[in-house]
């Protein structure tokens, strides 16, 4: 067989193209060198629908070790008696949990997407907000905070099924004792998405949301740092709350309802090549390794975020208690996409963002979202910030003027050199 040299040859540009750069999309990170091993492995060979010791295919013996290995880890990560691996998104994880607990047409309450929430908490376009009723709360105009008032009052009005929290483009911790308070008062279950800040809620940097939170769900890379893929949890499963029973009778946990909506419910065979992947990013995790990198993205961020604000910066909320910032540039007058645009050709890539209460269209918008999570893999530490922070600032004082741009670039991309991306793959 012919090796695929256009393709390779892409992949390669692709290496080179993280390694020259600044990497500050907040959802984006590196795994290591094992886990992107493991993602190339036979395993991509095996179907394996069914769950481990249940499967509908033969020769499946060792993938379900794999598989079992990967729930084993990640229940000690949070601590909990219930998790799924296999749903291939976060967004599928989603999917799943609103398959498990909802009906067509049935009330659901979520963050906005315009104030930082995910397309599939109820927005218009997204699944979410076809098959279920979407309402929304937002944050205060005043602070960029959860509007938790609002919240409470939405939640009385349309009493929800299913209370959503957890966002793409929010920069605070979250009160998920108020939120099942809410819940509980209006019989609402509560998803968790955590989709973002879940390497730092393992690690205890942030509240821990499965105590008050009926389900959380979570990708597997962003602050987790291991391969794109889905994760549902619960600390504790209890039972339906309404009385469904098998075949034979007997009432199903909450924890067959999540599996049956995973598969067969959106998904056939898992990805057990991806699973396996997984596994070891949630070895990794236990490490104590990953402790010291889940304390450093939280110095960096808030370095990063500081000397944002030293430059006239607004950042949405005004700090950071994660691994992100949201930055308002309407008093810098660029927007978000003429930022994004610059960046990119300076080699730093940022993604603009919409911010609460924005004036401007979500293909323009007035922010742009930035995060510290690959730029902290890199191994850089607080005293490397303010040289990010210069750069961008010249960038975005000078967005139109191609030879500035072009002296950062060379800036960065030599900034770069001391931060080696994989040496391992030359």
């Amino acid at each position: 067989m012919q090796k695929d040299t256009l393709v390779f040859d892409l992949i390669r540009q692709e290496l080179e193209r993280q390694r020259r750069g600044i990497e500050l999309i907040a959802s984006e990170n590196f795994t290591s060198l094992q886990v992107m091993q493991a993602m190339g492995n036979v395993m991509t060979n095996k179907y394996a629908e069914g769950y481990p010791g249940r499967r509908y295919y033969a020769g499946c013996e060792i993938v379900d070790q794999t598989e079992q290995l990967a729930i084993d880890r990640l229940k000690q990560i949070f601590n909990i008696q219930y998790a799924n691996v296999q749903p291939h998104s976060g967004a599928q994880a989603n999917a799943a949990v609103a398959l498990a607990v909802l009906q067509p047409g049935d009330n659901i309450l979520g963050l906005d997407l315009s104030m930082g929430g995910h397309l599939t908490h109820g927005s218009a376009v997204n699944y979410s907000g076809k098959l279920y009723k979407p309402h929304f709360y937002g944050v205060t105009r005043e602070g960029g905070v959860v509007d938790y008032e609002m919240l409470e009052a939405k939640a009385r009005e349309v009493k929800p099924k299913l209370l959503i929290c957890g966002a793409s483009a929010y920069s605070r911790d979250w009160d998920y004792a108020r939120i099942r308070q809410v819940a509980d008062e209006v019989g609402a279950l509560v998803m968790a998405d955590i989709a973002h800040p879940a390497g730092l809620i393992a690690k205890k940097l942030l509240n821990d949301p499965f105590d008050h939170c009926h389900f959380v769900t979570s990708t597997t890379h962003k602050t987790l740092r291991g391969p794109r893929g889905g994760i549902i949890m619960m600390r504790n499963d209890f039972e339906n709350p309404w009385g469904l029973k098998d075949v034979k009778g007997n009432i199903r946990m909450m924890s067959n309802l999540l599996d049956m909506a995973v598969f067969p419910g959106i998904q056939g065979g898992p990805l057990e090549h991806v699973i396996a992947a997984k596994a070891i990013a949630f070895g990794e995790i236990l490490s104590d390794g990953f402790t010291a990198y889940a304390n450093q993205i939280i110095k960096n961020s808030q370095s990063f975020a500081t000397g944002l604000v030293d430059r006239g910066y607004q950042i949405v909320s005004g700090g950071t208690d994660n691994h992100l910032v949201l930055v308002d540039l309407r008093n810098k007058n660029i927007t978000g996409k003429k930022a994004e645009q610059a960046l990119v050709a300076a080699d730093i890539t940022a993604n603009k963002n919409m911010v609460p209460y924005d004036d401007k269209s979500a293909f323009v918008t007035s922010g742009i979202r930035m995060g510290v999570p690959s730029i902290t893999t890199r191994g850089m530490k607080e005293e490397h910030m303010s040289f990010i922070v210069d750069a961008i600032d010249r960038v975005l004082m000078n967005a139109d003027d191609e030879k500035i741009i072009g002296e950062v670039r060379k800036n960065v991309n030599s900034f770069m050199e001391q931060f080696v991306l994989y040496p391992e793959l030359g």
